[in-house]
This record gives structure tokens, sequence and C-alpha cells, in this order.
């Protein structure tokens, strides 16, 4: 394992490779077991170097551990509003999540129905490319656009494009209270129904899950205590045609139900492949039945679905043509390298996809295989 302590040495270490270089943060996404190179972990450049709370500004170099920023956001009553899964539990691996992980995997919560995904919140960001050129693009306010933006192609690239160094975030102030409305006993097709209905409501659902194997359907509401009260009987009165509602309000009953849907700790500790589907919230319900997977998740109102299958199935030949992807989150390494764990590109995006790996990759060394 190569592990450079600093942006400088990354570049010195990737501008000298003679091979390919595998790259990974903190180790907790389980990708470096299909691996083709000699890892390298940027695990060892770490550090906040810059927190402006009154100007929810954050900067970290890309090694730094997701709960150390965390920790220190908490001190001024801020946070990560993307609320990064945490894959540990789902995927039985060790280490710790890193910030520069969150990023090139666009790792993001149930939040992203409300607030968008994590690239939407990176401001700006440093990386070494495959020639061992370090690279700076975007700044530390949100108006800066100036040149071609980087921040969004690189974010989540899985490290293809380059080895991400530091990050500069937008972050905001915690929530004062959060709820939710609990509803027992919906099938999928109605619970997708009841969630689109939340979320096309005015009451602000910052999260919307249902999960058949429990028959509970969650809508969470953040903000102020009393809009928070206010809103959550709101939405409790217009989900009353699907069940009857029932408000969680306890805080920390709240947090506990809401981290379990952010890292899929359902699946945690169960036999078979897992497979996360990005799909038309409203193609959700015909999509899991076709799986005929032993166990479901929906989040983001549908529009994300989490699937335990049959060890080395391929899902993706079972559900046919349709109109989102298939990733393959977790499987043996035989699973994964041959079917692959991004659903194929159609041919004109693929061949857009090389040629940027080709501008910023030359000689195909970081992370080759990964992406297609």
């Amino acid at each position: 394992m190569i592990r450079p302590n600093s942006e400088e040495e990354l570049a010195g270490i990737v501008a000298g490779a003679k091979r390919a270089l595998s790259i990974q943060g903190g180790g907790t996404r389980g990708f470096a077991d299909n691996a083709t190179g000699e890892r390298l972990t940027s695990a060892a450049i770490t550090g906040i170097t810059l927190y402006e709370p009154g100007a929810l500004t954050l900067v970290a170099r890309a090694g730094t551990p997701v709960e150390e920023i965390r920790e220190r956001l908490a001190k001024d009553n801020q946070r990560l509003p993307f609320e990064p899964m945490d894959h540990r539990a789902l995927l039985g691996t060790t280490g710790e999540p890193t910030i520069g992980g969150v990023v090139a995997a666009n790792v993001s919560g149930p939040r992203r129905v409300m607030v968008g995904a994590a690239r939407d919140y990176v401001l700006g960001l440093r990386f070494v490319d495959g020639r061992g050129t370090v690279i700076r693009n975007g700044g530390r306010v949100m108006k800066n656009v100036t040149g071609y933006d980087l921040v969004k192609l690189l974010s989540g690239s899985y490290g293809t494009l380059g080895i991400l160094t530091e990050v500069s975030l937008k972050v905001l102030p915690k929530v004062a209270a959060s709820a939710t409305v609990v509803l027992k006993g919906l099938s999928d097709a109605q619970a997708v129904a009841a969630m689109a209905a939340g979320l096309g409501s005015p009451f602000e659902v910052s999260g919307a899950s249902h999960n058949p194997g429990t028959g509970e359907t969650l809508l969470r509401l953040e903000g102020f205590a009393e809009s928070v009260r206010y809103r959550s009987e709101r939405l409790a009165e217009l989900l009353k045609p699907f069940a009857p509602p029932r408000i969680e309000a306890n805080p920390d009953a709240v947090a506990k139900l809401w981290a379990a849907i952010r890292d899929v700790t359902a699946f945690a500790g169960k036999d078979g492949d897992v497979w996360r589907l990005s799909v038309k919230p409203s193609d959700a319900p015909a999509l899991v039945a076709r799986a005929g997977a032993k166990q479901a998740l929906y989040d983001w109102g549908g529009g994300l679905v989490w699937l335990r299958a049959e060890a080395d199935t391929d899902l993706r030949a079972s559900l046919g043509a349709f109109a989102g992807h298939a990733t393959l989150i977790r499987a043996s390494a035989e699973t994964r390298a041959r079917l692959g764990v991004f659903q194929p590109e159609p041919a004109p995006l693929a061949r857009l996809s090389a040629g940027l790996r080709a501008q910023f990759d030359p000689r195909g060394i970081l992370n080759p295989g990964m992406m297609g």
C-alpha cells in the first residue's frame, strides 16, 4: 500500500508511476477488491485547513475523516447537509470514511431529496491528475464559476480522473428539531404514492423512505421546533387517506430511524449481493417485483432502491431495459469482475467518458476499469 503524506509527495508518486494505481480513501467501500494495480491511499493527507463558521465554509484535505469534520462542525452547531452514508455496516468493511472518498463517490444520504447531493456542496477542490500535475478548480464561495466546472466532473468520478487532495465545502446550521410521520401496512405502490404526495406538498419533507420488510413508510420534517410540529401535523392530515399516521417526535428516535436508512443497516450481516438502483420513483415498485430480490429498501421517495439479491445474480439481466441504472455495491470479487460494478454506458456516453479519461489520465493508470 502506497501512503503519501502530502499532495507534493502524491504528485511525485503519480508522475513516476510505472504501473496502474488503485486509488482509495479510507477503504470503507470495498471497491479495491477488484482493483488493478498497486493500492494507493490518500488517508494520510489529512487535516482541516480552514473553517469559517460565519461564512459557512470548511476546507479539508482529502484524507480527513468524516467524523472529525462532523465533530468540528458540531462545536459551532453546523453540519454536512447531505448526510453522507457510512458503508461499513452494509459491506462489513473497516477503516474510516474520509471526506475525499465521500466527494469522489458523491455519497449522499436521505436528505438529497430536499437539499441536493454531495457535489452540490463542493465549492472547490485540488487534485492530482494522471500526469502527476496538481490542479485546482473552484473557490470558497458559491458564486465562483470561473472556468470549466471540474468540481462537478470530479465529484462521483471514483478516482478515475484524478486523486483528490483537498476539498472546500459549504456547510449549514444544524436543524433545531425533527419529526417523522410514520405510515404502516402500505404496499410498495401505495408507499410510493404516499411519499410522492408528501414530497409534493408544501411541508418541506427532507426524507421519504419505505421498508417493505417492516411495512413502514417514513417521511421526515426538519426545522424550528414550532414549524416542525405544525408541518408534521398537517402532513399527517394529508396522508390519512393512505393509512392512519403516527408522528414520531422524539429527536433520538428520529435520528436513529434515519441513520439506519442512510446506512442501509437492514441489510447488514445478511447473505446475498446488494444492488443500488437509481430509478424513476413511479417505476420502482414494478422493478422491485421483477427483481425477485430477498429484501428491498426505498429511499429518496422511491428514486433510490436498495436490493438484496441471491449471490451471483445478474440483476441487470433480470430487470431488462429500464430508465435508470443498477450499481453492484456488495458481491464477491468474482461477481464484480464478471458483471461490473457500474451500469454499462450507452456507446455515445462511453466514448465521451473515455475521452475525458484520456485527457486527465493519458496513461490510463488511475483506477483502470473502475467505470468502464
